[in-house]
């Protein structure tokens, strides 16, 4: 019944507004572009039906240039495919504006669990107490990263949230002038955003939307627990990677870092100023002018000048006097005003955002090898010295050094940051930046050379007030994070920094990295095993275990529906605290509006608690373990083999849009590791990995494999055995359905001209023969009769989004012919290639 409503919902506050608004925006008069916007529709029919027909992208195009828009020249062609896709990033613009705006009254239908309902349910099961000691202790980690598919400036969010509100009253008028307004402002970067330019549009984020959101999410949580002493203002956590991942990235420096830590705090501080001068319209009274007039004018001096430090107790502290006086002199009037004011300022502190470091392992390697060979302990590489020789340097030897006295910009850089995260930690206090983070990381050495490098950059070892954070993303770094833990707990040096940070070991796990390595099922099934066992490694030493998931968006990144993962978590993993990655486009589609934020943060956190609550715990049968090992492997196979065969790399390098990824100005950084000039799967990033699959609608690291796997066990008799798992294990019903979601993505019709193609046509064939062997198998496992068949509102959305840019997807393909013909117009057909891209990662809000 809940769905019926929902969908109703749906078409009445989503598709028929959309439908109304679109039809004004597509007959909008710009300049240059007329009756453009009225040929949309037309394209899309010619290309839905020519699709299906079998026609190719250029026979679809050619035909209409000549038949409806009555273009003969190349050149025109060219104009008007570019007009195209700029009317269709907009038309994308207007459908999240028109979704976002009815997000609230969805919800409303929705059957998914609220902190309110969890808390009834709670006290109906009589396990208040329970839950009310985990409660003052669980956390949920919300990361924000500059992955390159958030590229919205301030400028465009602006207008999207103006047209959400214009569209929930209904304002036509206003939302037409605004729609022209769309038209008339560049959706894309001029140039390729910087770092800070990247920091800078997520703190217009941070400041816009979480500021209040994260302080709102807390009264809301602080009101249903009904407890005047529930003080957990960690409840909710934000992280920050702007500025602070240098992995792979060139142009994050130390000084990037420093500067988007001084970003942090300043907006922070506007935020604090402007909540005060609020509140201060409300507290007239005597007594609490002078402690309002200094506050606020320290305040205002941070807001402008970096160098001005703020610290937390003089924020506090001003307040707690004023909270003191409203009770006994002024009968508390306005308490809670300034209670919701205070408890915002025990959640942000002076850092607002925790701002991460981040490196790969690679990187550290050499940074320690040229400072051991300038200090004489070795003459070329690490080989020279003996394990117990390079621990020891590692942790026991003490150096000063000097960033002027090496060569490499690498080695300078890192040396020089560390030498000053002790001062940002002066300024936006030890939270705002607490963590060193390491790609790759596959044995002790990727811990052993960060805490080896803090020492010698000046921290005294009692003094390192930082988390060392091994990021675990390969098959082998999985397979040996065990003995690498282990082996650390030995060392009674790292077991006394551990002590010093509360016995308490972050681990991230990479869930992008993990299925570009060994695909969809094994990496989730190998990332699941490796917190089970990291758990019992953990707890064997009395160290509390906080598990923190490098996520994207899509479902092949560890994306999808998260809170179902979270919520399918055995009692052997360890559940203390939440912490995931938020990347791209899902920064905006996900946690974009205040309602957003709250929802999807509410389901992170019931997802959490709720796992071994009410004598419901999550148990995998050792059949049920067998039988996803089983599955786990025969997957893994078959992706390796896709993985390894011939065709693989050079079909993503010249038939898809892998190469235009770095072409674009979406992102500061390359769109691989190193500088090798053959391209290696392991150098590729997952974002262009995984991107690059969905622009050509063929999501292939999102159930590749899969379909063979169940095939080959329904062959050994093994059917029923895979329902039973889908109707009781929720991690594999997680699992199956966030796979489903990728497949309903799919749309081979796009590239079927592809079979033909003499070099690529066998692989392009491998390819839609697993994506209908996936899809058959699993519909038969959960008995469902269409994809994400439960669904309906999330299926009817994917379906507008993917007509809005079919248009796009098949200009793209036009293009990408046109330059395989080596057209004498080539340089322009690439900067339409490139240009689709955008689009098309809009609309599908979580595709990289």
């Amino acid at each position: 019944m809940q769905h019926t409503k929902r969908l109703k919902e749906f078409k009445k506050s989503v598709n028929n507004k959309f439908n109304v608004y679109n039809s004004l925006f597509l007959n909008l008069p710009y300049r240059n572009i007329e009756n453009v916007g009225m040929l949309i529709p037309l394209l899309l029919d010619q290309c839905q039906k020519g699709l299906g027909s079998g026609k190719n992208p250029q026979e679809i195009l050619e035909s209409f240039f000549q038949n409806y828009a009555h273009l003969d020249s190349e050149k025109d062609r060219i104009d008007f495919m570019f007009r195209i896709i700029q009317y269709v990033e907009r038309q994308v613009v207007l459908y999240d504006s028109v979704e976002d705006a009815a997000f609230p009254k969805l919800h409303e239908h929705s059957s998914v669990l609220t902190i309110g309902d969890y808390f009834e349910l709670v006290k109906k099961n009589k396990s208040w107490d329970k839950v009310a000691d985990k409660l003052s202790t669980f956390s949920a980690r919300i990361v924000l990263t500059a992955h390159p598919t958030q590229f919205y400036t301030p400028a465009v969010l602006d207008i999207i949230a103006e047209l959400r509100s214009l569209i929930l009253a209904d304002k036509i008028d206003e939302i037409d002038v605004t729609l022209q307004q769309l038209g008339l402002t560049s959706l894309i970067n001029a140039k390729k955003p910087t770092p800070l330019d990247e920091a800078k549009n997520i703190i217009y984020i941070l400041r816009n939307v979480y500021y209040d959101a994260v302080g709102d999410l807390y009264a809301y949580i602080k009101e249903y627990i009904q407890n005047h002493d529930f003080e957990n203002h960690n409840i909710m956590k934000l992280g920050f990677w702007p500025g602070g991942d240098r992995d792979g990235n060139p142009f994050v420096t130390a000084s990037i870092t420093k500067d988007v830590a001084d970003e942090l705090r300043i907006n922070l501080m506007k935020c604090y100023y402007n909540d005060l001068k609020r509140l201060q319209r409300k507290l007239t009274f005597k007594d609490l002018q002078e402690p309002l007039r200094q506050l606020r004018g320290n305040l205002y001096t941070a807001m402008f000048d970096s160098k001005k430090n703020v610290g937390y107790s003089d924020i506090l502290g001003p307040l707690e006097t004023i909270r003191e006086l409203l009770i006994n002199k002024y009968h508390a009037l306005y308490l809670k005003d300034l209670d919701y004011f205070i408890d915002k300022v025990k959640i942000f502190k002076t850092h607002f955002a925790t701002l991460d470091i981040r490196q790969d392992h690679s990187q550290h390697l050499i940074t320690v090898e040229a400072i051991l060979k300038k200090k004489g302990l070795i003459k070329e590489n690490l080989s020279e010295l003996s394990a117990v020789k390079l621990k020891d340097a590692l942790l026991n030897k003490i150096f000063k050094l000097n960033p002027a006295d090496f060569e490499e910009d690498i080695v300078k850089d890192t040396i020089q940051n560390i030498q000053q995260l002790k001062s940002i930690q002066d300024k936006n206090g030890e939270e705002g930046c607490n963590r060193y983070i390491i790609s790759n990381s596959e044995d002790i050495y990727s811990v052993l050379f960060v805490y080896g490098l803090f020492r010698w950059c000046g921290w005294k070892a009692e003094d390192i007030t930082f988390d060392i954070v091994p990021l675990f993303e390969t098959m082998k770094g999985m397979a040996t994070s065990e003995d690498t833990m282990e082996s650390l707990f030995k060392l009674k040096e790292y077991r006394a920094h551990l002590e010093r940070r509360n016995n308490k070991h972050t681990i991230m796990l990479g869930f992008s990295d993990g299925t570009k390595d060994g695909g969809y099922v094994k990496a989730n099934w190998s990332i699941f095993k490796t917190k089970e066992n990291l758990s019992k490694i953990c707890k064997k030493n009395k160290v509390q275990a906080l598990f923190f998931d490098g996520r994207g968006g899509p479902p092949a990144r560890g994306g999808g529906k998260t809170h179902r993962f979270y919520a399918a978590q055995t009692k052997d993993i360890a559940n203390h605290e939440i912490q995931l990655t938020i990347q791209g486009q899902t920064i905006t589609s996900t946690y974009g509006t205040k309602e957003q934020f709250m929802h999807n943060s509410e389901q992170l956190l019931t997802a959490g608690l709720s796992n071994n609550l009410f004598g419901k715990e999550n148990i995998i049968p050792a059949a049920t373990r067998k039988l996803m090992e089983e599955l786990s492997e025969l997957s893994f196979a078959k992706y390796d083999a896709l993985k390894h065969h011939e065709k693989f790399m050079p079909y993503l390098e010249n038939m898809s849009t892998l190469k235009y990824y770095t072409k674009a100005n979406i992102g500061s950084r390359p769109g691989k590791r190193g500088n090798k000039k053959k391209l290696e799967l392991s150098d590729l990033r997952a974002i262009s990995f995984v991107g690059s699959w969905s622009q050509l609608k063929q999501n292939v690291p999102g159930y590749f494999g899969i379909g063979t796997a169940i095939k080959t066990m329904k062959d050994n008799g093994k059917l029923r055995d895979l329902k039973k798992m889908y109707k009781e294990i929720p991690l594999f019903k997680a699992l199956m359905l966030n796979s489903m979601m990728s497949l309903s993505k799919c749309y081979f019709e796009l590239t079927g001209y592809m079979k033909e193609n003499e070099e690529y046509g066998e692989f392009w064939k491998i390819l839609y023969a697993e994506y209908q062997l996936s899809k058959e198998m699993l519909l038969l496992i959960s008995g469902s009769k269409i994809l994400m068949e439960n669904e309906a509102v999330s299926r009817e959305s994917i379906k507008i989004r993917e007509n809005i840019v079919l248009p796009l997807l098949v200009i793209q393909q036009y293009a990408l012919q046109r330059i395989g013909q080596k057209s004498d117009y080539n340089e322009e057909y690439e900067k339409i290639v490139t240009r689709s891209l955008y689009g098309n990662i809009n609309a599908s809000r979580n595709s990289a």
